[in-house]
């Protein structure tokens, strides 16, 4: 896959389902189609098997099966996806966590409660990047 396939999409691997949906909503507001997994398993069967790249990953850190961790491993590996931006948005603030998301190739590390407004801010400025 190269980066020319790569669609207005927006992959969100969210398992609460408050903030899925608050994700999905702010997304879709900008036109973008939204792919919304959530947990691990679903989440890397997406990426395994998808056809079309997604312009971004909101990846959440805490999931069941397969954590965020694993799954930026995971994205970074596949053929295609390695200028695919990843956010990660997570309640886990500690440092070592945070180092461990951008080692594994994380873009950015955003901690729960986010303002919708940053998030944005941020998102754009990946998309812009793309």
């Amino acid at each position: 896959m190269t980066d020319a396939a790569r669609t207005r999409s927006i992959l969100i691997v969210e398992d609460d389902e408050n903030i899925a949906e608050l994700l999905k909503f702010l997304m879709e507001r900008q036109g973008y189609e939204v792919h919304l997994r959530t947990d691990g398993h679903t989440a890397r069967t997406f990426v395994e098997t998808g056809t079309a790249l997604p312009c971004l990953v909101l990846l959440d850190v805490m999931l069941p099966f397969i954590d965020g961790f694993e799954l930026v491993k995971l994205i970074r590996r596949r053929e295609g996806w390695g200028a695919v931006p990843i956010v990660m948005l997570t309640a886990k603030t500690m440092e070592a966590d945070i180092v461990r998301a951008l080692d594994a190739g994380a873009n950015d590390y955003i901690v729960k409660p986010f303002q919708p407004n940053e998030l944005m801010a941020r998102v754009r400025r990946y998309l812009k990047a793309a």
